[in-house]
Order: structure tokens, then sequence, then C-alpha cells
């Protein structure tokens, strides 16, 4: 029998956020705040060690050129230009001045705020509005569910060939595989899960880190 990946008890998932790289005072109290600002909407904050392995995974790729499309409060965005060179850029895509003005004061507390361009704005528009001969060598999605399948068909052309994809929610919390959870978002997750399994560009693994989360390499 093939060996299956482990289902985390709280305990469990504590014991490997302890064995991970430890969370900053910075990412901390972002967390705290995110959490007491907008209780409704926390779960939409990447976890610690989905942070860990997202500064990781830049680091080990050489990404000098990101994008983010859904920044919320900044915490990922902070992992992710934590993880380019002193000369590495993201651009940071999210709809709400409420949320990215935190993410706004945090990035100056974390000393990455030269490396990150926010636009707010309906995350497609801005990327069909960047020059045709815009590339990155990494992007993150975690943005509205429903929209997945859009911005994969915007930004994979737009990956060099070796760069990386990386989407976040992509078990939408096991509810993928129940045929009676037919919601918008989650019917989104399930026909973009599809594409990307199709989808010749790229190859790709789905990783049972955090909701779930595809990366992805374009060849």
């Amino acid at each position: 029998m093939t060996r299956t990946s482990e289902g985390l008890t709280p305990e469990l998932h504590a014991y490997i956020v302890a064995h991970s790289e430890p969370v900053d005072p910075v990412l901390a109290d972002l967390s705290e705040e995110t959490a007491r600002l907008f209780p409704q909407q926390r779960g939409m904050q990447i976890g610690p060690e989905q942070g860990a392995f997202t500064t990781l995974l830049t680091q080990l790729s050489g990404a000098r050129n990101a994008v983010e499309i859904g920044t919320f409060t900044g915490y990922s965005s902070i992992c992710f230009a934590r993880g380019l060179p002193e000369d590495g850029t993201l651009l940071a895509l999210d709809i709400s001045e409420e949320w990215t003005a935190v993410a706004r004061r945090y990035w100056e507390r974390a000393g990455v705020a030269d490396k990150i361009e926010l636009r707010v704005g309906p995350a497609l528009e801005s990327l069909r509005a960047l020059p045709d001969d815009t590339r990155f060598d990494l992007a993150f999605l975690d943005a509205d569910k429903t929209g997945y399948l859009d911005y994969w068909e915007e930004l994979v052309p737009r990956i060099r060939p070796g760069g990386l994809l990386l989407a976040d929610n992509t078990l939408s919390h096991g509810r993928v595989i129940d045929p009676e959870q037919t919601a918008p978002h989650v019917q989104g997750i399930r026909d973009f899960n599809d594409r990307v399994v199709s989808d010749d560009r790229v190859s790709q693994v789905l990783l049972p880190i955090g909701d779930g989360l595809t990366l992805a390499r374009k060849l």
C-alpha cells in the first residue's frame, strides 16, 4: 500500500510549527492583530509552517521577481519578500485598502517595504494592465476561489521557464472530494485543480500543507 500524508491533529500541527523556522515577533504580532481586527477573515492568513516553507522555497528557487494575488494583511508577502534578494521585487495585488493598510505597517516593521509594490483593485485587471513582456520568477495565488482559473491563465504565460506558481486552499478543507459540496467557491477549486493537472505547460504537485498548496513549475 502507498503511504499517505499524515492527518494532522492540533498537537501534531503544534509539533510541526515548533520544529520549523521560528515565527518572529513581527509575524506573531501580525497574526494577533489580524485575528483581533478581522475575526471573520482570520482564516485567510497562511499558517506559520506555510510561511516558513514559502520563504525557503523562494530562496531555493533564486526568484528575483514575484507576484502575489491576494495579500490580505501581509503575512505571506513578508514571507516571500524575505526570500527574495536585496534587489528583488514583489508585486502585491489585493482589492482591499483596509486589509492592505495593515500590511503596509508590517512591511515597514519587517524591513521589506522597499521590495513590495502594492496595487489595490481587481487583480485580474491589474495583471492584464501589465506590459506584455512582464515576466515573473514566482507567483502566489490566494484570492477569490471562483477566479482561480482566470488568474491561472493570465499568470502561466508570464512565468519564465523554470519559474514557480503556488496556489493556496486547493483542498478547500476537504470539500473537494465531497460531491454534496456544490458551492461556487468549492467548485471553483475543483475546476482549478482539474485544469492544473491537465496543463502540459507545467509539472505540479498538490501538497497537504495548510489547506492544500499546489506547487507548479513552468516547463
